[in-house]
């Protein structure tokens, strides 16, 4: 049996709490490279331009397992290349991400709205895990799964790598238990609790899911804790994980939750500029409470929110 090669470890600490890029350069049957230099540009200009790779080079930003790299060494197949690319400038979102319990393998966080977990897209050093790595310098630190950026609440990080795969079962196996709280008007007409199924799809690049016939995919048990005045205050158990489920299933009860950019109308993105009132209105919706039997020691492990939905009332109105 042959045994696969190790990656080298990458020479280039992280920036930012974000990884660098590392490439591997391919096999070249036909000869096109002549150096490594001529790899990098033509892998890269199309995204930053040549005139941005042959500067990259010459600052030194690309390093292999031996050093800093020119461009001009002879193109080799299977060499690995580090960097860093260039961050766009983004938008700090003013909140913290508060820390609800943290040991030697996990890492409880309470995400505020508007935060991302993870890079993507835009959302690159102003996210949940990049700043969880700075604060708490652990750069090995990866999340378990994925809280919607519009989301607040409860996610869980795996401080080591090797017990990352055990953590990251217990979402994909549905053996978390989640409850979410959500703010959305109330309506004595709809019945609840409910426990709502539907098929639900979302495609690339489309900003809403949809529900669709078929069979089911999503399902969520609806309940209402509360009620003051005009607004109920929702309990939401989902027993699946569909990209937008509760979202989608509270909006086909006709129970949109509160300050939804999404559901039931797209509206043009508030935040691009940043300023006070990019995040003025945040969804009210809460990832409140994580359950789990812990994957390595067996111990039964509960966590709760300590934040709170803002449009909530404090105090109950007499109308209620």
């Amino acid at each position: 049996m042959r045994r696969r090669s190790r990656t080298p470890a990458a020479p280039l600490a992280q920036r930012d709490g974000i990884d660098p890029v590392r490439v591997r350069l391919p096999a070249d049957p036909q000869g096109a490279w002549a150096t490594v230099g001529d790899h990098l540009v033509g892998r890269f200009q199309g995204a930053i331009g040549a005139d941005r790779v042959v500067a990259m080079l010459r600052e030194g930003r690309f390093v292999g397992a031996e050093g800093v790299l020119s461009g001009a060494e002879a193109y080799r197949a299977g060499l690995h290349v580090w960097f860093h690319r260039d961050f766009a400038p983004e938008v700090p979102v003013p909140f913290e991400v508060g820390i609800v319990h943290r040991d030697e393998r996990i890492v409880i966080a309470d995400k505020p709205h508007f935060l991302a977990t993870t890079p993507r897209g835009r959302h690159v050093t102003e996210t949940a895990m990049a700043r969880l790595r700075r604060d708490l310098a652990l750069p090995e630190l990866q999340p378990a799964h994925r809280l919607d950026r519009l989301t607040a609440g409860l996610a869980l990080f795996v401080v080591r790598p090797e017990d990352r795969g055990a953590y990251q079962n217990l979402f994909s196996g549905r053996r978390v238990r989640k409850e979410y709280e959500a703010v959305a008007a109330y309506d004595p007409g709809v019945a609840l609790p409910a426990t709502v199924r539907s098929r639900i799809v979302k495609g690339r690049g489309v900003i809403a899911a949809r529900e669709e016939t078929g069979e089911p995919n999503a399902e969520s048990r609806i309940e209402l804790a509360e009620r003051r005045g005009g607004l109920g205050r929702y309990r939401l158990l989902p027993a699946t994980g569909r990209t937008h489920q509760l979202r989608v299933h509270m909006n086909g009860l006709g129970l949109p939750i509160l300050n939804d950019p999404v559901y039931p109308v797209v509206l043009p993105e508030r935040e691009p500029e940043g300023g006070p009132a990019a995040f003025g209105a945040p969804l009210q919706l809460l990832a409140k409470v994580l359950e789990f039997t812990d994957p390595v020691d067996g111990r039964a492990r509960r966590f709760e929110s300590g934040l709170r939905l803002s449009e909530w009332p404090t105090s109950p109105t007499s109308d209620q």
